[in-house]
């Protein structure tokens, strides 16, 4: 039990240096995201309704955003940015889930004070909702949860065959983790805000005051994350034997 739960990285420096990266990393990562769709909002002028510009450039903001952190800070944590990553991780036994307790504090803590402060510098912010994900017109509960089963599934399954897997293509992962990032809000922006991500969701739906189906972002991120995770361990990992 011990083993699995790695009491000891509560007292490792290196454990509360990488929580801090990751708290550093989702702070930047949200803040350009919410930043992107407030600023986007105010200089196309959607009111309210996302144009296919503003898409793209959300898409873009997000995308570049990942790549750019997950580059910086992927020798020190693992860069996951992301609870659906870190819980993952923890399923699959890549890191204790004590240190990932702290990872995902410290992505929730980020994401939020980013999103309090996109509130706070830009106007207007409140107008693009501080860039909160919410049900597209028509998508019930349960159908954004399989949405965002499906595009984490993705992002996760990228995740590991080039960040994860040591044989993987490891130099090229930011670029393709910011890829299955742009791609999925792409698909998913119109229909639930592709979140992908609980802290991305929670951070600026705490600022905005706007928790409706919250839930959503959770269940459906951390199941498809899971899911991901576990079939490229199981099938791919150790399809020879191999245990990494």
């Amino acid at each position: 039990m011990n083993e699995v739960l790695a009491l000891d990285d509560l007292k490792t420096w290196d454990a509360w240096r990488a929580s801090i990266a990751e708290l550093i990393a989702t702070f930047c990562f949200v803040f350009i995201g919410v930043g992107a769709v407030v600023s986007s909002g105010i200089f196309l002028g959607s009111d309210g309704v996302v144009t296919t510009g503003q898409m793209i450039v959300i898409a873009v903001a997000h995308g570049f955003a990942i790549a750019i952190m997950v580059a910086a800070t992927g020798r020190i944590s693992g860069a996951h940015l992301n609870p659906a990553v870190t819980f993952s991780a923890v399923l699959t036994r890549k890191i204790g889930a004590a240190k990932g307790g702290m990872y995902v504090i410290a992505q929730l803590l980020g994401a939020t004070l980013a999103a309090l402060l996109v509130k706070a510098v830009i106007p207007d912010a409140m107008e693009g909702g501080l860039g909160t994900h919410a049900l597209g017109t028509g998508i019930s509960a349960g159908a954004g949860v399989a949405i965002e089963m499906v595009l984490t599934f993705i992002l996760v399954f990228v995740i590991f065959a080039t960040a994860v897997d040591s044989r993987g293509p490891s130099i090229i992962a930011p670029i393709a983790i910011g890829m299955a990032v742009l791609v999925d809000i792409l698909v998913g922006l119109p229909l639930t805000g592709a979140s992908m991500n609980p802290a991305r969701t929670l951070g600026p739906a705490l600022a905005a005051g706007q928790l409706a189906d919250n839930w959503v972002f959770w269940v459906g991120p951390l199941g498809g994350g899971a899911i991901a995770a576990l079939t490229y361990e199981y099938v791919f990992l150790r399809e020879r034997g191999q245990k990494q």
